[in-house]
């Protein structure tokens, strides 16, 4: 008789507990009447002031969207055609290239951040919501480029051949056969972009500037005066929203896979 793994299945169930826990703890005190650390009542008095009375919050994470997605979107398409160029192409530095891509990965933020400083500073570029943007489409390019050629070594390159054979231009094979192909890839990038952009604090420290504040440097200035319940009830609410993404990119992919 096959044993069942009962230990696996024990440090598995302990992991996440561990893991989850935290969060749990999170979503408990956002609904806690008091502000101290002890529970006093369930209230949603700071659910209320997070939707009611924190323009400065809703407005630093209005930036944070709109450079998440902005960034998100453009880092995708370059590197998506970059993934393509260099999986497809066969070119002297193309080697140098793929080892390149890895750099921003590898080097702290802190050397990004103060690179990225000294770029603008050199280049007269005033600080503001727009180095912010360059900033992230800069360190997003990799991981997007990274996933989407890890999508395009895996289908069977005789699908490009075949569609030349069928007399497809490289546009038509491009847009028909390599895109919806390498989509899964496409999207993961996109919602990993968007998710690095989002919680960034270290590079965006160095190249903001003012009124480019976006809500990881607002929720760090907050703290400093103390943990506001309110960033707690901002932090179920994107546990939620994450929840929702996740879920529906999944069905997406699903979707997209089936198709």
């Amino acid at each position: 008789m096959k044993r069942r793994p009962s230990f696996s299945r024990a440090v598995f169930a302990t992991t996440i507990v561990f893991l989850s826990m935290p969060l749990l703890v999170l979503v408990l005190y956002s609904f806690n009447e008091s502000k101290s650390g002890s529970w006093t009542g369930f209230s949603l008095r700071w659910y209320a002031q997070l939707f009611l009375d924190s323009p400065r919050l809703w407005r630093a994470f209005g930036n944070s969207a709109i450079v998440a997605l902005s960034s998100a979107l453009v880092a995708t398409v370059i590197g998506t055609l970059g993934a393509i160029a260099v999986n497809w192409y066969r070119f002297p530095l193309r080697k140098y290239l793929r080892t390149i891509t890895f750099l921003p990965m590898i080097l702290p933020e802190i050397i990004i951040g103060v690179s990225l400083l000294i770029f603008f500073s050199g280049i007269g570029l005033r600080l503001s919501l727009f180095t912010v943007f360059v900033a992230h489409v800069s360190f997003n390019l990799p991981f997007v480029f990274l996933l989407v050629l890890a999508r395009l070594e895996e289908f069977d390159a005789s699908i490009i051949e075949a569609a030349r054979d069928l007399g497809a231009s490289e546009a038509q094979t491009l847009v028909r056969v390599i895109i919806p192909v390498s989509m899964p890839g496409i999207v993961s990038g996109f919602l990993t972009a968007v998710t690095l952009s989002l919680e960034d604090f270290v590079i965006t420290f160095f190249v903001t500037g003012p009124g480019a504040t976006t809500l990881p440097l607002y929720v760090y200035s907050a703290i400093r005066f103390g943990v506001s319940p309110v960033i707690n009830a901002l932090s179920v609410v994107m546990i939620v929203g994450t929840i929702i993404l996740t879920w529906s990119s999944r069905n997406v992919l699903k979707y997209i896979a089936a198709k």
